[in-house]
């Protein structure tokens, strides 16, 4: 199936880690033939790591180093972009983080980590999206792919930051995806269920590895929570969402998915 990348051009943000979702959509991007694919983190170097491993595709790459939090840079990712390629169809906005730890009471939290986890995962996807906007009006065509999160569907974790700042982020899709389709604009949100990468590291801060024993029983007790019996990968996150960007899905619009291998229905 030819998924229409030909010429496109595309922008990922939180490409940087090199197990990371992030990365590998930019790969898959590549080699379903975007003609290029910017990469983006708070990390330069390993931001410059996923543009070398996207141009051994075949694609052109940039690396820009942008917090999300600060319009200004923000801005200037977005200008870099255009200077480069004149054109922005694809963004996937896939930088996150969780910042605090699950399960501690509300009167315990902190305001800071509040602020923060609203700024990364909210309000940087937003800015993002406000500085590629206008050039995909311009063009009257765009896909946006946003990276939800399935806590947003999943109530045993406390009341967590991260969760609500994702959920904000499922509604914010739909209302992109309403108010921009006459303008030829697409915004669909994929949300992911577990996977072994780096993301969840302050979940485990400070905790000792569990032994042996206790480890394989943490193991099978999660996994039985999988209906298809198995965590996902950031291959799974990468190919759903590298195909909700394609012209394959040109008719899909405002629309969440879960891909969590059942764990969230």
């Amino acid at each position: 199936m030819d998924l229409g990348f030909k010429g496109k051009v595309a922008l990922v943000t939180g490409a940087g880690s090199q197990i990371g979702f992030g990365r590998e959509i930019a790969l898959v991007l590549a080699k379903e033939g975007c003609e290029a694919v910017a990469v983006t983190d708070i990390n330069e170097e390993d931001a410059k790591k996923t543009a070398e491993a996207v141009m051994k595709l075949g694609s052109k790459s940039i690396a820009i180093r942008a917090d999300i939090t600060k319009k200004p840079e923000v801005d200037a990712m977005v200008e870099n972009v255009i200077n480069e390629y004149k054109i922005i169809n694809i963004l996937c906005n896939v930088a996150g983080a969780i910042l605090h730890k699950d399960n501690v009471p509300l009167d315990e939290q902190r305001y800071e980590t509040w602020s923060k986890q609203m700024d990364l995962n909210l309000f940087g996807t937003m800015y993002v999206t406000r500085a590629v906007l206008p050039h995909m009006r311009k063009q009257k065509h765009g896909a946006i792919v946003n990276i939800g999160s399935g806590s947003t569907h999943q109530y045993s974790f406390g009341v967590g930051m991260y969760a609500i700042s994702k959920y904000a982020i499922d509604l914010f899709t739909r209302q992109m995806a309403y108010q921009e389709g006459k303008n030829g604009i697409r915004c669909n949100c994929i949300a992911p269920g577990p996977a072994p990468t780096n993301f969840g590291a302050v979940l485990r801060e400070g905790a000792p590895p569990p032994p042996p024993e206790q480890y394989n029983k943490m193991r099978e007790a999660m996994l039985a929570a999988f209906p298809l019996g198995r965590m996902g990968t950031p291959a799974d996150i990468a190919n759903i969402t590298v195909i909700m960007a394609s012209e394959a899905t040109n008719y899909i619009t405002g629309q969440l998915i879960h891909v969590s291998g059942g764990n969230v229905m």
